[in-house]
C-alpha cells in the first residue's frame, strides 16, 4: 500500500494450494514473476499523475481530456478486475497473466506514440483491460506455488518490491517528463514486459483451480464496464455541456440504470462477479462504503495536486514526484506497525481515527505555499492515517465473510477502492473546472486589464494549466497572466482538497457507525 494508488486488498494471501507438480524448484521464478508484472501496473498508475501537467500543454487538450486519461485505465480496470481473476482460476493463470503483459505493453507503447489525447485515452482504455488480467495472476501465480507456511514470506517480498518501484516511480517519471518526455514513461513499460514474457513461459508452470466456476459472468461484467462508462462520460461532459444538456443526462441516466441492470443480473446469476449476498453483513457493507470513499478522496486529490505543485508553485515534475517520498517512506515503515492495530485495538479505532488523519493530511497539504520541504508534514500525516487504516481494512473485510469467500470479498472491495476514485475524479473535475473559471472572472472583473491580458487569461478557461503566452504581451503582462491563473488554480486545487477531506471524514463516520467496537469482528461461519 506504499503506492498511492494501490488496491486496499491488494497483499491478502491466495488461500489455494499449491497446483503444481514440482514448483519448489521455479518458486524464485514465480516471485521474480510476479513481482516484474505488479510492478508494471503499480508504477503506471503512480507515475501518471506527475505526467499530466506535461500531457495536457504538449497535447493542447483540456483538463476533461486529462480525466478521461486517467479514468479510462481505471474503468476497464475495475469493470474486468473480477473477470481476469475468474479467468485467471478457470483457464491458467500463467497463460491469462501472459495475455495481460502482452496486452499492457502494446498499449503502453500507444501510449508513447499517441499524436493526441483521443489515442492516447483509447490506449489507455487498452491498458486497463491488459492491468484487469495480469494484476489478479500476480499473487494468484505466488499462490499457486507456495506453500501456506511459506506465502506470507513471499507476499513480504512481493510487497517490499513493489512498494519500492511504486515509491520510485514518481520520482524517477518527474525526471524524465523534466529531461527527456512523457512519453518516455510509457514506452519503459514494453521494455519491462520483455524480460517478465521471457521469464513467464520458460521458468513458470501453468496452474487453474479444479473448483472454479465453470461460467464466467460476461453479462455483469458488461454491465458495469457501459453503466460505469455512461455514468463517468456524463459527469465529465457536464463541465462543457451543464448539467441541463441532453447529452448529460441521457448519459447519467442510461449510466444509472444500466447499473441498476448489473445489480439485477448479478442477483440472477450461477456464478456472479459480486455476489450481492455478502452485502447483507452490515460489517462488509459499511467496510466497503469506507472504501468507496476514503480511496475516491485519495484519487481525486492526488489527481489534482500535480497542477497545484507543478503549474500554481512553479515545481519541476521530479520535484512533484519527490513531494510523494515522505507518503510512500512513511507507508513502508508504519506497515508492519499498522498490521498489528487489529490485535491491539480491534477495526472499529483504527477505521475512524485513519481516516480522520487522512482529513487532517488533505487539508494540511492545501494550506498555503512553500518550499518542498513544507510538504514533509502534510504528507506524513496523510500517510500516518492511510497507515492506520489499510490494514485494519484488510482485515475487516477477511472477517466479514466466511472463509471460502475471502478471494471474492477482497476482489470486491478492490473494485471498489477503483470505482470510488474514478466517480470521484470525474465529479471533481466537474466541480472544479467550474470554479477555476469563476475565479479567472473575478480577478478580471474590475482588474482594468487590457484586452491582451483579458485574451490570454480566457485562454487557461476549459484546461487546468498555464498556456502559452503570446508573443504581444509584455513582461509585466505576461506576469500578470501568470498570476491570475497560478492563484486561480490554488484556490481551486485548495477547495478539492478540503473536498477531499470532508469525504474521508464521512469514511470515519462510516466506521463508527457500521464496525463493531472493542473486539475484532468475528469471521462469518464457514461453509458446512
Amino acid at each position: 500500500m506504499s503506492n498511492p494508488k494501490a488496491l486496499p486488498c491488494g497483499e491478502v494471501a491466495i488461500r489455494s494450494s499449491p497446483s503444481v507438480p514440482g514448483c519448489a524448484e521455479v518458486k524464485s521464478w514465480v516471485l521474480a514473476v510476479a513481482v516484474l508484472g505488479s510492478t508494471l501496473a503499480f508504477i503506471d498508475e503512480s507515475v501518471v499523475n506527475v505526467a499530466l501537467p506535461k500531457i495536457e500543454s504538449d497535447l493542447r487538450t483540456t483538463l476533461a481530456a486529462m480525466q478521461w486519461v486517467i479514468n479510462a485505465y481505471t474503468l476497464c480496470m475495475s469493470a474486468l478486475l473480477l473477470v481476469g481473476g475468474a479467468a485467471a482460476d478457470r483457464f491458467g493463470r500463467r497463460l491469462i497473466f501472459v495475455i495481460g503483459v502482452s496486452i499492457f505493453a502494446a498499449a503502453s507503447l500507444g501510449c508513447g506514440l499517441a499524436a493526441n489525447a483521443e489515442v492516447l485515452i483509447a490506449a489507455r482504455v487498452v491498458q486497463g483491460v491488459g492491468a484487469a488480467l495480469l494484476i489478479p495472476c500476480s499473487l494468484a501465480l505466488i499462490g499457486a506455488a507456495f506453500e501456506e507456511k511459506e506465502r506470507g514470506a513471499a507476499i513480504g517480498v512481493w510487497s517490499g518490491a513493489s512498494a519500492i518501484a511504486a515509491g520510485a516511480a514518481p520520482l524517477l517519471g518527474g525526471w524524465l517528463v523534466d529531461h527527456w518526455s512523457w512519453r518516455v514513461i510509457f514506452l519503459i513499460n514494453p521494455l519491462l514486459a520483455i524480460p517478465t514474457l521471457s521469464i513467464t513461459l520458460s521458468r513458470v508452470p501453468e496452474s487453474r483451480d479444479p473448483d472454479a466456476p465453470s461460467g464466467i459472468d460476461w453479462p455483469g461484467a458488461v454491465l458495469a464496464f457501459a453503466g460505469l462508462a455512461s455514468l463517468v462520460y456524463g459527469l465529465i461532459a457536464a463541465s462543457d455541456l451543464g448539467w441541463s444538456d441532453a447529452a448529460v443526462v441521457g448519459s447519467v441516466t442510461a449510466g444509472a440504470l444500466l447499473l441498476g441492470g448489473f445489480v439485477l443480473a448479478e442477483g440472477r446469476s450461477r456464478s456472479p462477479m459480486m455476489p450481492l449476498e455478502l452485502f447483507r453483513s452490515r460489517v462488509f457493507s459499511g467496510v466497503n462504503l469506507l472504501t468507496l470513499l476514503l480511496y475516491g478522496a485519495l484519487g481525486g486529490a492526488f489527481f489534482f495536486y500535480p497542477f497545484l505543485l507543478i503549474q500554481a508553485r512553479g515545481y519541476s515534475a521530479a520535484a512533484a514526484g519527490a513531494a510523494y517520498l515522505p507518503f510512500t517512506l512513511v507507508m513502508g515503515v508504519l506497515a508492519r506497525w499498522g498490521g498489528g492495530l487489529v490485535d491491539r485495538f480491534g477495526a472499529r479505532w483504527p477505521l475512524i481515527v485513519g481516516p480522520a488523519l487522512t482529513a487532517l493530511g488533505f487539508v494540511l497539504l492545501g494550506s498555503g505555499a512553500g518550499p518542498l520541504s513544507a510538504i514533509v508534514l502534510p504528507m506524513s500525516v496523510l500517510a500516518l492515517g492511510m497507515a492506520i487504516t489499510v490494514a485494519p481494512l484488510t482485515t475487516t473485510v477477511m472477517n466479514a465473510v466466511p472463509a471460502h469467500r475471502t478471494g471474492v470479498a477482497s476482489g470486491i472491495n478492490n473494485a471498489v477502492a477503483s470505482v470510488g476514485s474514478l466517480l470521484l475524479i470525474a465529479v471533481l473535475g466537474t466541480v472544479a473546472l467550474g470554479a477555476f473559471n469563476r475565479s479567472l472572472e473575478r480577478h478580471l472583473e474590475g482588474s482594468a486589464a487590457s484586452p491582451a491580458v483579458i485574451e490570454a487569461v480566457h485562454a487557461a478557461r476549459g484546461g487546468f494549466v498555464i498556456p502559452p503566452m503570446p508573443a504581444s504581451l509584455s513582461d509585466e503582462e505576461r506576469r500578470r497572466v501568470r498570476s491570475i491563473i497560478a492563484d486561480s488554480l490554488s484556490t481551486t486545487v485548495r477547495t478539492m482538497l478540503w473536498i477531499a477531506a470532508a469525504l474521508a471524514l464521512a469514511s470515519a463516520v462510516s466506521a463508527a457507525l457500521t464496525i463493531p467496537g472493542a473486539e475484532r469482528p468475528a469471521r462469518a461461519p464457514a461453509r458446512a
